[in-house]
């Protein structure tokens, strides 16, 4: 189809889908193939390019005084007639007609609306680029055409699959599905499309493919069994198929024949629109089907320009007008075929009315292709009018300089046009802004396009949301789910995962030999969590922290010291102040009977200071219990060193005591008593404890016991304790004190027998006899006792060593006071040695 103008345009459609090559011998003449299967959809997109140019003709601000016109060539679905196609445009060699009445020749093709496929587009933008002929393509969507080296001329206003991938990832990622089968078709596009699916799938971690296959262009029975059997046993049940309308029709064939149910069909803009898919035996498998589609415009005045459509025969019109005109009304002009009244078919005479006709060819509801026709002839027009609106000294080229109508064909050996083409932007009169990156790619946006099953059983294609490039290059999906249409039982988006998702508390474990999708959920050790659905690992809690049972979040741990409201705090505490009563009643008693001989007997002074000491000793015990604060940590065992110390010492004494009363009632033995009188009893054990208070000064000081939070016990507990600090220092505490028990216990068996009616030593002999057997078991009870136990463990000993000391010296006394009076006196004290004597 060619109409003159003062700049001509040029087109590539698919005005026909299949063609037919004649036999050729070396001796014939080449011959053009026969282009067969009229594509109705694809003359409209012609027919919207004519459309627009003759609306930019009469747009008096758009290009005035210039009069575009149009050389439209039909590819026949072969890439060898498209190329033929463009060369010829390209040189001006097919063609010769008036341009005015005075001057004839070719007037210079300045642009290409076109080609449909990628593969035609990649080879004539490949050519075309020698000649400086820029390319504005409607339907090629191959990313590998945005690249600038190799197609500089190249421009579309249809996204490229780049943002296609990403689009369909953005609708993966908004349903949850990580578990994807795909279908490519074995060329450019399908090539590059499963390319960029894998790499941008793989960097956004979304998911991953549980199958990559590419459908036969020669429809293999066998392979296409092979693919859909696949499809059937995979438990991936979301496709995407990226592939052309003749694919899915032999792909769905064979799905239908399979009953191949309960699959998400996930479609590339190539046949989401295809109403060739919507019959009866394909809907039960197809509805529901999700994809994204070319933005939908709107032309007004489209419609009426189609309906002046009539048939010309005339030479120039017999290839566009009359074929549509035919295939329209199912009839033939004359000459018909042979044959052709007889087969039932009739003659057009031109006079049928196309009004009446409802055909796709009239169904403007879904202009989107068109659409893109539409802006791809309003770019090569704004471009132009760029250029030739340019001001002197304004201009982008040498010096400022501009491009004049007179030099436009010079020009396009310099790239003018294309640098016009590179900057142009405006705005459809359907609102969409029209301009180009870098790259020649128009601003991206597709309308996400759903399958909605109606009641009498068709399918009408409903939009149900957007996808489109924001200001920052990311993608934006919006969604309505309400309207979507569900082709499973639920009536829900089904789930299409390898493996379900691991909750919080568990970690993903990948599964060798599988892809990153298929994974093992395992749980977080203890101490350990994670928040999140899916995470890669456990994160450690803090030191003051554990896990909790579902290992989702940390909570603080439990302490755990003496306490005085558990059971064994409160047994002990209780065991304490009743031996500090006890010892309080009997220093009342010894007090009331003071100058009786029992209380009187080997200084009853040292006895009350004994009684001071043993009260002193069960107190302490009670700064063992209770959470370890620094002045507790440092007193408790300066206030059980001294408190005992002082307790063996006025014990140490009272044994040096009896042995030198008893040397001195031998003869020559009274000079001893002088080195025993009350002040020396007084002094030593002054000075025995001063010891020990040096002791523990000395360990203070140098490295004081202080509140220590143990977590070796157990990890999901905070043990409150002291640390002992220098443990030189409490082991020297307590060997004085084993020093004194010890030295004491030697002394009181010394004198055990000596003769006497009541005899201390032997009480003393007894009582640290227990003393020392307390503390020696004490020691490797205390080693091996872990947390509070330890502290228990201590409290245990200084009760039981006090309680020991306490009966075993005072109870025997006491029993006599109280309860044999007649024995304490000082004859019956002494009787038993003067009957010895005798």
């Amino acid at each position: 189809m060619h109409k003159p103008g003062d700049v001509v345009l040029g087109g590539l459609f698919e005005v026909h889908y299949t063609s037919v090559y004649p036999e050729r011998t070396f001796t014939s003449e080449p011959q053009q193939p026969h282009c067969t299967g009229f594509d109705i959809v694809g003359f409209r997109n012609a027919m919207t390019m004519v459309f627009a140019i003759e609306e930019i003709n009469k747009n008096l601000n758009l290009l005035p005084n210039v009069t575009l016109g149009y050389s439209l060539y039909d590819n026949c679905g072969a890439l060898v007639v498209a190329l033929s196609g463009a060369l010829s445009l390209a040189s001006g060699q097919e063609e010769q007609f008036l341009l005015q009445e005075n001057c004839s020749g070719i007037p210079p093709v300045l642009g290409l609306v076109g080609d449909h496929y990628s593969t035609f587009s990649i080879a004539i933008s490949s050519v075309l680029s020698l000649y400086n002929i820029p390319i504005v393509s409607y339907f090629a969507t191959c990313s590998c055409l945005s690249d600038r080296q190799r197609f500089p001329t190249f421009f579309r206003t249809i996204p490229s699959d780049a943002f296609q991938v990403r689009a369909m990832i953005q609708i993966l990622k908004h349903f949850g599905w990580t578990w994807i089968g795909l279908l490519v078709s074995d060329d450019d596009y399908g090539l590059h499309v499963a390319q960029s699916f894998q790499s941008d799938l793989a960097k956004s971690g979304d998911g991953c493919l549980a199958y990559l296959e590419i459908l036969p262009w020669d429809s293999d029975p066998s392979e296409l069994k092979r693919i859909v059997h696949l499809i059937k046993t995979s438990t991936a049940r979301v496709v995407i198929v990226f592939a052309h309308e003749i694919h899915l029709i032999q792909l769905m064939e064979e799905v239908a024949k399979q009953n191949v149910i309960g699959r998400q069909w996930i479609a590339s803009e190539t046949w989401t629109t295809a109403s060739v898919l919507q019959t009866a035996h394909l809907t039960p498998y197809l509805r529901g089907t999700l994809g994204i589609a070319i933005r939908r415009g709107e032309l007004p005045g489209l419609r009426e320009f189609l309906l002046k459509i009539h048939p010309d025969q005339s030479d120039n019109g017999r290839y566009n007008n009359n074929l549509f005109w035919e295939f329209t009304f199912q009839c033939r002009f004359a000459p018909a075929p042979a044959g052709w009244l007889e087969g039932g078919g009739a003659l057009c005479t031109g006079q049928e009315h196309i009004e009446n006709v409802d055909t796709e060819f009239f169904d403007l509801s879904n202009l989107r292709p068109d659409y893109n026709v539409y802006k791809a002839v309003y770019s090569l027009a704004y471009a132009l009018n760029d250029m030739l609106h340019c001001k002197p000294g304004t201009g982008p080229f040498r010096g400022h300089s501009c491009v004049w109508y007179q030099f436009i064909h010079f020009c396009l050996k310099s790239y003018c046009l294309i640098h016009y083409l590179q900057n142009v932007n405006f705005t459809t009169p359907f609102g969409d802004q029209v301009s180009f990156d870098e790259n020649g790619d128009a601003l991206p946006i597709y309308d996400v396009m759903n399958w909605l099953h109606l009641p009498d059983g068709q399918i009408k294609v409903q939009n149900v949301g957007e996808v489109k490039r924001s200001g920052f290059k990311s993608e934006e999906l919006t969604i309505d789910e309400d309207k979507m249409f569900w082709n499973f039982e639920s009536g829900k988006p089904p789930r299409s995962v390898c493996s379900e998702s691991c909750p919080p508390g568990t970690r993903m474990a990948r599964n060798k030999g599988q892809p990153e999708c298929c994974f093992t959920c395992i749980p977080c050790s203890k101490g350990k969590i994670s928040k999140n659905n899916n995470s890669l690992e456990c994160t450690s809690c803090p030191e003051d922290f554990w896990s909790n049972p579902q290992n989702d979040h940390c909570v603080p741990k439990k302490t755990e010291f003496l306490s005085y409201h558990e059971p064994l705090g409160i047994c002990l505490t209780t065991a304490s102040l009743l031996g500090t009563f006890i010892c309080a009643v009997v220093l009342g008693i010894f007090f009331y009977h003071r100058r009786t001989p029992m209380v009187r007997a080997n200084n009853s002074e040292l006895s009350f200071l004994l009684l001071v000491s043993l009260k002193l000793c069960f107190l302490c015990s009670l700064l063992f219990i209770g959470r370890p604060r620094v002045w507790t940590c440092q007193l408790r065992h300066a206030a059980f060193g001294i408190s005992f110390v002082l307790c063996v010492s006025c014990i140490l004494v009272k044994t040096m005591v009896v042995l030198a009363v008893f040397k001195a009632s031998k003869p020559g033995g009274g000079t001893i008593l002088k080195w025993f009188g009350s002040m020396q009893q007084r002094g030593t054990v002054l000075a025995l404890t001063c010891i020990q208070a040096g002791i523990c000064t000395a360990w203070l000081v140098s490295s004081s016991p202080a509140p220590h939070k143990n977590m070796q016990y157990q990890n999901d507990k905070i043990v409150y304790e002291c640390a002992v600090g220098s443990t030189i220092g409490f082991a020297v505490l307590l060997g004085y004190i084993g020093v004194l028990a010890v030295l004491s216990f030697l002394l009181a068996f010394l004198a055990r027998n000596l003769p006497d009616n009541f005899n201390e030593a032997r009480l003393i002999t007894f009582s640290m006899l227990s003393f020392c057997a307390v503390w020696v078991a004490f020691v490797p009870a205390y080693v091996n006792s872990p947390g509070k136990y330890a502290d228990a463990v201590e409290v245990f000993a200084i009760l039981a060593s006090s309680f020991g000391l306490l009966v075993a010296l005072f109870g025997p006394k006491c029993y006599i006071i109280l309860l044999k009076p007649e024995r304490n006196t000082k004859k019956a004290i002494m009787g038993r040695y003067s009957i010895q004597r005798r």
